[in-house]
This record gives structure tokens, C-alpha cells and sequence, in this order.
């Protein structure tokens, strides 16, 4: 139940504080007078959309405050969310927007208990404290997909349950599905593909690619083939300069003895020269190793065109492969382990069309399945539906009423494979037609009172109707306002209203009107002006007070006339309440 609501700076609501009621809390006042600003403050506070233009002008900050009592339900909630309850057994839903300089919404947060919370929060608890409805509710309640989502809540936990299992199956489904059409849209693809990579690997692989250093060492042996005479007559030149040399000039070796054998006789006199003597032993070793082994390299040398030719050949093969899949050799190497990689994923390792096939059609069989068990529980939650309205509009003077919801067949979605229609007769003799395109202003207003009805029993404490009794008079005002004095023994009631009907049945009576004031100080109106406008509420607590709001209301040809117009509604209003037989189920 809403026990208060605080606002500052929403909206033409400069500050006001209210206090609510259990039972019927009825909102009067002229049109435009401000009623359904209080309402979207509330809803503000419970996560609504807000721009800023939902700030006072002059203003950068504006905040709504709602309390609520606290329930089982909302404190097993709050404990879930780890948000500490209040001493006061209340909860507390609030909402500070903010402007910049530019006027531009800058922030919006909100909080339950002093605790920062998200939309997604909010609407969690927000569920499970105020049903609002309105008038303007008849274009979305005349969507199908919107009735398929009543008709669903109305079906309970194990309708949604199994609605939930049926988008999983769809899922699933689609997924097989998707993987079904690519590949036979790909299998033109793949097949080119095959070939190309077929022929790619069929290339490398008569190339033999086994070692990435290859070219290199062939590159070194081509030089050497196509050199063969001047590397005999330079390994025969150096031959002779280190080891023997039949010119005048003396080889390394000769010159290297010759010191050898001085420095031994020198050693004879002096040993400290004997590591001088190995170092010149060592060299002559060297050298004339050096001399044997360029001596037997130029002995080796021969021409050999034919293996020139085919050095230059597999170069020149080895050059194109790296061109096509190198640069280098070793990438060649590398792309080859690929293809032969995905060659192996395209033939085989991928899951064939009739397998793909198989998949698709077990996920849609259990798709159809779940399906028509969601299509049975629709059908019986229909069917409750049905006859709970029928019953609920059947006091709100629609006493020969047709109400039906219909289901019918369309291909499986995540939500089923149902389209759901209300259909609608309120006149006798008349066929079924979808509502929207039967109800007129007053059916519709009374339909909407019904059918949230049906939905209230033993759901949220506190039930919103914004001018629910549009277009009614008479005979279906008075029944409208017995229906909320009915729901209001078992929910507390916010009615905005301008039926008198109506107004006369309310526990608490508000009324709701515009003042013009000047300009506190500091505020700062956008035209400059001195004076502003604000919404005032006033709580009409004493007879006197509600009878001439009654009496406006009503709108006598004379002051007497509509006074006491007024104060015949209060008591007929006051007989049924103390009348037991008013307390009877909704």
C-alpha cells in the first residue's frame, strides 16, 4: 500500500507532500488541473521514464519520493537484493533527476532504501507494488502480441515455465537451422574451394619441400659449378703460396721452417723463447694442412653440366613456389601444412548435409512438441480467463457481454506457436470482433477495468486507475464506481476521476487545482517572469468540503440544486460501505 509521496520541482509541482489511505483514494479537480502529474510522479519514482522536462522550469534538480508499507513479498525481495529493510516496516522508492545548464537531462538515479538500484531492479519491485492503468492502455492492450503476453501471465508459473522451454527449443531450432542453409549455400563454395586447394597442394607437394634451407645451399652450389676453372686456378695459386711453390719466391711453409729451425738453436740458449717456438710450430702445422686440403679441393674440381642444369632447374622451381605461397621458402613449407589441414576439414571434418538435415528436423520436432503443450495450457488459461471477465464486466451494466480469446496457429516462435486475439461483442446478437474494432470509449474503459481486475486478485497492494471512467455516465459510472469500491475492501485504490458516481464512493478525497504565485527567490522562470504556476492538493476531509466538490463535479443548474445533489451521493455512497453485502468476491 502507498502510504506517502513526496515530490519537489516535477513537472508545475513545486513541493507537496501526501498521505494515502487504504481503500478507494480518489484525485478530482478541473481538466489540466495537475491530476495526472501526481501519478507520473509516482510512477517517476518506480523507474517510469522521465526527460527534463519533467523538471520545474528554473530548476536543476527535482526528486520523487514514494513509501511504501512493507509486505511479505517486497521484504523476501529486498533480503534477495541484499537491501536492509527499514525500522518502520516501509520501503522507500525515490528518484533525483538533474539538468545541465543547457537543460538537458544530465542524470536520473534511483534508489530503494537510500540504496543506488538499476532499471532492471526497479521494475522488479515495481511489479510487485502498483498496478497502473489507463485509458490510454486501449492501443497496447489491442496489440495481439500484448494479449498473448496477458493471457500467459494469467496462465501462471507453469505457462511460462513451459514458454520458456519453447524459446529455448526455438532457439536451438533456429540454430540448426542457420547451420543447415550455410552449408548448402556454401557447398558451391567448398567444392571450388576443394579444387583449388587440391590443386595448390598437389603443386607443393611434387615440389618436395622437405628442407627450408634448400635454395640457399643450392643457390652456393650453382655459384661453384659455374666457377669451376677459376676455383682450380686460385685453389692452385694459394696451394703454392702456402705449401710449395716452384717459382723463385719461397712458400709459407718454406718461410715458416726457416724460422722453426732458428728458433730452436736460439732455444738451446735461452728456453724462455720455447713458447714463441711452439706458436711457429703450430702455424707451420697449419699451414701445411691448409695447403694439402686446397690442394685436394682443386683436385676435386670438375665441370659437371648436367648437374648445373638441373641445380638451376629445381632453383628456378623453388623461386615460383615461394613467388605463389612464399615469400620464403619455409612459409611455402608452412602454407602446405595448412592446406593440407583444412583439405582434411573440408572433406571430412565437417558435418555432412544429411547429417545437418538430421539435426534440423529432431530440434523442430521438439519444438512443435513443446509447442502444443504450450498451446493446451494457452487454451486452458483461456477458457479461466473467459469466464473470470465475463464475470467481472457482467456488473459494469454488460450484462449480455461476449468475451473470447481466440488462438490460433501461426509457424513456431520463441514465444510459441500461437497468435492470440481478444475477441469482443458487447451488444446481443452482434458477432465477435477483434476489441479494438468493437468497443466503443465506455466499453473500452469498463473492459479495462475488468480485465485488470481479473488480474489484481491477490497480486500488488496498490491498483492505479488514471480516468478510467472516460466516456460513461449514468447507470455504468455509478456501476464503475461500486466496481472500485469493491476492489478497494481487498487493494488500496488511486482514481483519478471526474465522475461524481465515482468521487462519492472514496475513502479519502483529494482535490487537485492550479495557483498562480510569485516567484520564490532564486527561482528563475525561463520568460523572466514574476509570477509562476503550481499544482496545489487538498485533502477534503470534512463533508462540507466534498460536497461542493461534488457538487462541481456534477455541475447543478443551481448552487442549492448541486449541493444537495452532492451531499445525496456522499449518503448513498456511506450506506454502501457499511453495507455488508458490497463486501462480496470480486
Amino acid at each position: 500500500m502507498l502510504l506517502g509521496l513526496r515530490i519537489e520541482n516535477f513537472a508545475l509541482i513545486d513541493r507537496l507532500e501526501l498521505a494515502f489511505g487504504s481503500g478507494l483514494n480518489v484525485l478530482t479537480g478541473e481538466t489540466g488541473a495537475g491530476k495526472s502529474i501526481i501519478l507520473d510522479a509516482i510512477d517517476a519514482a518506480l523507474g517510469g521514464k522521465v526527460t527534463s522536462r519533467s523538471i520545474r522550469t528554473g530548476t536543476k534538480r527535482a526528486l520523487v519520493e514514494a513509501t511504501f508499507q512493507l509486505s511479505s513479498d517486497v521484504a523476501q525481495w529486498l533480503n534477495q537484493e541484499e537491501i536492509d529493510l527499514l525500522d518502520d516496516d516501509s520501503v522507500v522508492c525515490s528518484r533525483e533527476m538533474s539538468t545541465s545548464q543547457e537543460g538537458i537531462l544530465r542524470s536520473s538515479r534511483s534508489r530503494i532504501n537510500g540504496v543506488l538500484v538499476n532499471r532492471q531492479q526497479m521494475e522488479q519491485l515495481r511489479s510487485r507494488l502498483v498496478e497502473i492503468t489507463a485509458q490510454g492502455q486501449t492501443v497496447q492492450i489491442g496489440q495481439t502480441a500484448i494479449q498473448r503476453e496477458y493471457l500467459d501471465s494469467f496462465g501462471g508459473l507453469s505457462l511460462l515455465e513451459q514458454r520458456q522451454k519453447v524459446n529455448a527449443a526455438f532457439q536451438e531450432c533456429s540454430q540448426a537451422f542457420s547451420a543447415l542453409e550455410n552449408r548448402r549455400q556454401s557447398e558451391q563454395m567448398r567444392l571450388q574451394k576443394l579444387d583449388l586447394l587440391e590443386f595448390q597442394l598437389q603443386e607443393l607437394s611434387a615440389a618436395k619441400l622437405d628442407d627450408p634451407d634448400e635454395l640457399e645451399s643450392l643457390e652456393q652450389e650453382r655459384s661453384r659449378l659455374s666457377h669451376v676453372v677459376e676455383l682450380q686456378k686460385q685453389s692452385y695459386r694459394v696451394y703454392q703460396a702456402l705449401y710449395q711453390n716452384d717459382a723463385d719466391a719461397q712458400a709459407a711453409a718454406d718461410i715458416l721452417g726457416e724460422a722453426e729451425a732458428t728458433l730452436i738453436d736460439m732455444v738451446n740458449y735461452d728456453s724462455g723463447l720455447q713458447p714463441i717456438l711452439d706458436m711457429v710450430n703450430a702455424a707451420l702445422a697449419q699451414v701445411a694442412e691448409a695447403g694439402r686440403q686446397i690442394n685436394n679441393y682443386g683436385a676435386a674440381l670438375e665441370a659437371d653440366p648436367e648437374r648445373l642444369e638441373t641445380v638451376e632447374r629445381r632453383i628456378r622451381q623453388l623461386k615460383q613456389i615461394c613467388r605463389k605461397y612464399g615469400p620464403s621458402l619455409a612459409d611455402a613449407i608452412a602454407y602446405q601444412q595448412g592446406v593440407e589441414g583444412e583439405l582434411q576439414e573440408l572433406k571430412g571434418g565437417g558435418q555432412s548435409l544429411e547429417t545437418l538435415e538430421k539435426i534440423y528436423q529432431e530440434k523442430r520436432a521438439i519444438l512443435q512438441e513443446y509447442c502444443h503443450i504450450l498451446t493446451e495450457l494457452r487454451l486452458a488459461a483461456a477458457r479461466k480467463l473467459e469466464e473470470r471477465l465475463i464475470a467481472q464486466l457482467k456488473p459494469l451494466a454488460m450484462e449480455k457481454v461476449k468475451f473470447q480469446v481466440e488462438i490460433t496457429p501461426i509457424t513456431p516462435t520463441a514465444n510459441g506457436g500461437d497468435k492470440v486475439t481478444f475477441l469482443f461483442s458487447p451488444n446481443p446478437g452482434e458477432p465477435l470482433h477483434p476489441l479494438t474494432e468493437t468497443a466503443s470509449g465506455g466499453e473500452m474503459s469498463r473492459f479495462l477495468l475488468a480485465f485488470k481486475t481479473c488480474f489484481s486478485i491477490g497480486s500488488v497492494g496498490t491498483l492505479v486507475f488514471d480516468e478510467i471512467d472516460v466516456g460513461v455516465s449514468g447507470r455504468v459510472a455509478a456501476a464503475i464506481a461500486q466496481k472500485l469500491h469493491q476492489i478497494s475492501q481487498y487493494h488500496q485504490v488511486l482514481c483519478v476521476t471526474h465522475q461524481p458516481l465515482v468521487a462519492a464512493m472514496a475513502d479519502r478525497h483529494f482535490r487537485v487545482d492550479k495557483q498562480v504565485i510569485d516567484t520564490p527567490n532564486g527561482e528563475k522562470n525561463a520568460q523572466a517572469s514574476d509570477i509562476r504556476t503550481v499544482v496545489r492538493v487538498s485533502c477534503l476531509d470534512s463533508h462540507s468540503t466534498r460536497s461542493h466538490e461534488l457538487a462541481q463535479l456534477a455541475g447543478g443548474d443551481s448552487a442549492t440544486e448541486a449541493i444537495a445533489f452532492a451531499e445525496s451521493l456522499i449518503a448513498e455512497a456511506d450506506l454502501k460501505r457499511k453495507d455488508k453485502s458490497s463486501r462480496s468476491n470480486i
